[in-house]
């Protein structure tokens, strides 16, 4: 019987085999599919279209000018530079190009040029998330350097994470208006890392991105509304991006220590689904479909809602766990999670 949500009937499920993992013979699944090969296509069109709009967002802001309906603008290019961000996420994956030249040049133009984005460095950060995602040790998205993700972090919580901790869900959606300069500083620091590779050229380019920004606000617009037009492009560009990544992990179980699950549960058991139509593709960029993403990172994002039947379909075979929820359920979930985290620290506080 076709699942409700494929257009299209699996394929059964081979025969267990005696060697090999889980995750082997689910690859085997999704490579029968063909859900691996590249969209060229669909990229070419969807680059034309958010680059076209990126263009035409600068190209009209002059045409308003002295006006506080550049807000408005603001507003946009928010909404813009996100849908830029969950591009270069794509090419850093390899989902765009299959040469690794044209995937590395195209990020850094978009990424660090586009919406000033150090994207060496967030492709190193990322990269590990992808290896240990929730994981409190090795996993950078779960670090308690302004919020704790457990109560074991909470109970060892200092300074910054200490004071917040007690009310840190109802200021999650606040701290992440932060979270657009948080991505600029993070990448102009990161070039003190003799680690990173290239870190002249990203210098170069995040140099530009900041020339040209800040000199298209204080020639159009003066001192005040260039002022206005920043902060309200950079805080809601921060939620917006907050609000696309939280879903994913945000809630769900972290792991930590040396051991832990193989590969298969390790991604399933860390990672959320959000249930929706095109337009959550759309606006999330697939990253809806995580756990999907999470088990072949490489699969273009429009293939993902192809792949979540036969994922799904197959988590419940072995017996794994495999969560999906609405996106406004999503939040509700990782806010309580994040309360309940804080735990410790408000029992030590009444304690006082």
């Amino acid at each position: 019987m076709s699942s409700p949500l494929s257009p299209f009937t699996p394929a059964p499920l081979p025969p267990r085999q005696t060697r090999g993992s889980d995750f082997a013979r689910l690859s085997v699944l999704v490579r029968e599919a063909g859900l691996m090969g590249r969209r060229p296509l669909y990229y070419a069109v969807r680059m034309t279209l958010v680059l076209g709009l990126y263009a035409a967002v600068w190209a009209v802001f002059p045409l308003v000018g002295d006006s506080w309906w550049t807000l408005a603008l603001a507003a946009l290019l928010a909404v813009v530079f996100g849908q830029v961000a969950l591009l270069a996420h794509d090419v850093a994956h390899r989902q765009v190009f299959r040469l690794t030249r044209a995937s590395v040049l195209t990020g850094r133009v978009i990424g660090n040029v586009g919406i000033g984005m150090g994207y060496g460095w967030w492709q190193d950060k990322h990269t590990r998330h992808h290896a240990n995602p929730n994981h409190e040790e090795l996993d950078p998205d779960v670090n308690p350097d302004v919020l704790v993700w457990s109560r074991r972090q909470a109970s060892a919580a200092t300074g910054l994470p200490r004071l917040i901790g007690r009310v840190q869900a109802y200021l999650f959606f606040p701290l992440l208006t932060l979270e657009g300069f948080n991505l600029h500083v993070a990448g102009v620091r990161a070039l003190s890392d003799r680690t990173q590779k290239q870190r002249t050229a990203e210098g170069a380019l995040l140099v530009a991105h900041f020339v040209l920004y800040l000199s298209a606000l204080l020639v159009v617009l003066p001192p005040g509304k260039a002022v206005a037009f920043l902060f309200v492009h950079q805080c809601l560009f921060g939620i917006y991006l907050g609000s696309i990544f939280a879903p994913n992990h945000k809630g769900m179980p972290t792991l930590s220590g040396a051991k832990g699950p193989d590969f298969l549960r390790r991604q399933v058991l860390t990672s959320r689904n959000v249930s929706g139509g095109r337009l959550i593709d759309v606006v999330l960029g697939g990253l809806n479909h995580q756990i999907e993403h999470h088990l072949f990172p490489s699969m273009p994002s429009p293939n993902l809602r192809r792949a979540q039947p036969i994922v799904r379909r197959y988590c419940a075979e072995i017996g794994v766990p495999y969560v999906r929820t609405g996106l406004m359920a999503s939040y509700v979930q990782a806010l309580t999670s994040l309360h309940r985290a804080g735990a410790p620290i408000r029992r030590a506080a009444r304690s006082v």
